[in-house]
C-alpha cells in the first residue's frame, strides 16, 4: 500500500482543521488512513501522510472539480502537491 505525501497552505488553520471528518469522508474511497502535520515555521502550511489503495483515485478525488467547494469551505489554497517514495 503505498504512501503518499500531500502538502498545502491554507489561508486559515482554524477552518482547515474543523474540516477533518469531511477529508475523511472525501478521502475514504481511495484511502485507508492519514496523519496531519502543520509545518513548525509556518501554521498555514500543512502536509497529510496518506496510505492510499489507488494513488489515480486520490488524484482524481482531490483535483476533482465537484469538490471545489469543500476545498474553499475548508480554505484549501492550491496547488496540492503530491509526493512518493522513491526507491533507491
Amino acid at each position: 500500500m503505498p504512501t503518499i505525501l500531500a502538502r498545502h497552505k491554507v489561508r486559515g488553520i482554524d477552518a482547515w482543521l474543523k474540516g477533518h471528518q469531511d477529508r475523511v469522508n472525501l478521502f475514504a474511497p481511495a484511502v485507508t488512513s492519514f496523519k496531519t502535520f502543520q509545518d513548525t515555521d509556518d501554521p498555514n502550511s500543512v502536509l497529510l501522510v496518506i496510505e492510499t489503495m489507488d494513488v489515480a483515485l486520490l488524484g482524481a478525488i482531490i483535483n476533482d472539480p465537484k469538490n471545489h467547494a469543500v476545498k474553499e469551505l475548508h480554505t484549501v489554497l492550491d496547488p496540492v502537491i503530491l509526493s512518493m517514495p522513491v526507491d533507491l
